[in-house]
């Protein structure tokens, strides 16, 4: 029987149960879902079960870097709680799962829990789910390799950012690292910038500029100046730089004589959508249920 990775993946994130554990009971129940679910139901394989669909939006960003400092990963490890987030059996969880990330080579969470310590990270998650009360998740992992230098930086424990220098010195990167947990660029210069969001973008800024009322040329011209001013927003070369805003980030490069090779940025539970609670609405409820008795 065939199991594919998708249905490891659903199995894993519906019972908070181990890779392996969820591969052995898919196999077991011929690749039905439901049925896996029910088996390990039945085994007591499911202490998670209902903590894992909490949403978990609180936790730490975790760093490890090699030893000839020119990679390091950033690793986001989430809780529900920022108690939690704060707790030594977490924290030492959370640097747990950097250095196994940094260790294995991975370049995603499901390449890490692939690996052999993977395996043994999932498992002292699981011990971790069971004493602390929470659902905890190693959500998210990024990777930098280059020639030169790696900056690292740690906004707290919320933030954090890497920065591959090639010339330059140690202390640049580590202020260009800083540069980009502090304003989040998407790309390091314009040649990144897909071709796909620059026209969308450009179509939007054409729209906006044809309501004017200007003569088509003058739009034009209107248009390629939004265009640079949007690029330079989105990009770390074209960012003023954080510590002197009247350098930019590029103008800071030349006079370094350096090159930044990669960067990457993780912030904790961004883009997770949070249950927000309407408590107006929840006593009215209650007022009302009460009534009816």
């Amino acid at each position: 029987m065939v199991v594919t990775a998708d249905s490891v993946k659903q199995l894993r994130e519906r019972t908070g149960a181990g890779m392996m554990e969820c591969k052995k009971a898919l196999v077991e129940a011929q690749g039905d879902l439901e049925a896996a679910a029910e088996i390990m139901r039945k085994t007591g394989l499911t202490k998670a079960d209902t903590r894992a669909t909490r949403v978990a939006a609180e936790g730490r960003i975790a760093f490890a870097g090699s030893a000839d400092g020119r990679s390091g990963v950033l690793v986001e490890v989430n809780c529900e709680t920022d108690f939690v987030a704060r707790e030594a059996d977490f924290v030492a969880f959370a640097e747990a799962a950097a250095a196994a990330a940094l260790a294995s080579g991975a370049t995603s969470v499901e390449a890490l829990l692939s690996a052999p310590a993977g395996a043994r990270l999932d498992e002292r998650r699981r011990a971790l789910v069971a004493k602390i009360g929470e659902n905890v998740t190693v959500r998210r992992l990024q990777r930098v390799i280059g020639s030169g230098i790696l900056g690292s930086y740690l906004h707290g424990t919320r933030i954090g950012a890497l920065v591959a220098l090639s010339g330059g010195d140690l202390a640049l990167a580590r202020d260009l690292a800083m540069h980009v947990a502090a304003i989040n660029p998407q790309y390091v210069d314009p040649a990144q910038v897909p071709a796909e969001q620059l026209a969308r973008e450009r179509e939007i800024l054409v729209a906006q500029a044809s309501t004017e009322g200007k003569p088509a040329a003058i739009v034009d011209k209107m248009v390629d100046g939004r265009v640079r001013k949007y690029l330079a927003a989105i990009t770390l070369l074209g960012q003023p730089f954080v510590k002197d805003p009247d350098l930019s980030v590029e103008k800071l490069l030349q006079r370094s004589g350096a090159r930044v090779e990669a960067f990457a940025r993780l912030e904790v539970g961004a883009g997770i959508e949070r249950k927000r609670e309407d408590f107006a609405a929840a006593v009215m409820a209650t007022v009302k249920s009460s009534e009816k008795r």
